[in-house]
């Protein structure tokens, strides 16, 4: 997918792994479901500051989502056969209409962020701050003081956010970095050598 919106430096050079699965996922990115207490912990245990988790969860503002991800906000919000009080009316309500309850199929997807879907930016911030956060894990991060201060910050400073953005991605590049002859540089950083 292109976006608009963000640009920085990646640094070159870093060794990739020539297998991906899917469920490395499981132990390196947080479900939807998280509540702020476990993404900051999931985050420190990656050697990441609380800020650095509100700024990199910005990059919710790109991309979709399954509906499966967050239906239970719409339908079962802690098994009470309820919406999530937190999620917005109108916006809950649309989300209805894309996700009908018990649908489970793969091939319904909504946009993180219906605001700006292919640009990276700050509405993400904006949306949540009217309870028009898609997944628990955004919208969770208004309950402690310390991350609503930060969503706020991010929505009103786009400049400082973008900073924040390319300083926490490029820390993130140089997690696990692989070395000696694990991996490999590659040549077009979306296919494995030949």
């Amino acid at each position: 997918m292109q976006t608009r919106g963000l640009g920085y430096i990646v640094p070159a050079g870093r060794r990739d792994g020539k297998i991906s699965q899917a469920s490395d996922t499981f132990t390196n990115l947080p479900p939807p479901s998280f509540n702020v207490d476990q993404l900051s912990k999931l985050f420190a245990n990656k050697g990441f500051t609380q800020e650095e988790m509100v700024t990199l969860s910005g990059a919710h503002t790109i991309g979709r989502s399954h509906c499966t991800a967050f239906s239970n906000r719409l339908y079962n919000f802690n098994r009470t056969s309820r919406q999530d009080p937190s999620l917005d009316p109108p916006y809950a309500a649309q989300l209805k209409r894309q996700c009908q309850q018990g649908n489970s199929s793969p091939n319904f997807v909504v946009p993180m962020n219906p605001a700006s879907p292919a640009v990276t930016d700050t509405s993400y911030y904006a949306d949540f701050l009217t309870n028009r956060g898609l997944f628990t894990s955004d919208q969770t991060l208004l309950t402690n003081s310390a991350t609503a201060n930060q969503v706020n910050q991010n929505a009103k400073m786009p400049f400082l956010w973008r900073t924040k953005f390319a300083y926490a991605m490029v820390k993130m590049g140089r997690l696990q970095v692989l070395t000696g002859n694990a991996g490999e540089i590659r040549a077009n950083c979306r296919v494995i050598n030949s």
